[in-house]
Parts: C-alpha cells; structure tokens; sequence
C-alpha cells in the first residue's frame, strides 16, 4: 500500500480535499501541520522550492497541491 504524507495548514480547502480523498479511498497518511509542528513549512519549502500547501508525498513522489480525485 501507498506510503503517503500530506503537509497542511488549518483552513485550507485543498488540504482537507486530499485528506478526503485518501481517507475515502482507504489510504491511511500521515499529516504534517506547517504550523503545528517546527521545521515543518521549511521542510515542505525545501521539498517544492514553494510556499504552498498542500504538499503530498505518496511512495517518495512530491506533488505540490491538490486538483482532486
């Protein structure tokens, strides 16, 4: 099964979008608040080069946003 992390931040709608979708599809992931949790916006700018949430890593592939399922 998929190995997936999904960088978020409260209140936004793409991010509970991809949150639904993995959810709906079985996918269990990890979620990382860029708030909540330190080093955690510079770690998802590091990965993407942007200021942009949310950052999905499923199986080691960074994909910046989400357009739905």
């Amino acid at each position: 099964m998929a190995e997936v992390t999904i960088y978020t931040k409260p209140g936004c709608p793409y991010c509970a979008a991809a949150k639904e979708h993995y959810s709906k599809q079985g996918i269990s992931f990890t979620e990382i608040d860029v708030y909540e949790i330190p080093g955690a916006k510079e770690e998802a700018i590091r990965l993407t080069g942007r200021r942009i949430v949310p950052v999905i890593i499923e199986d080691g592939k960074v994909q910046v946003g989400f357009g739905g399922g």
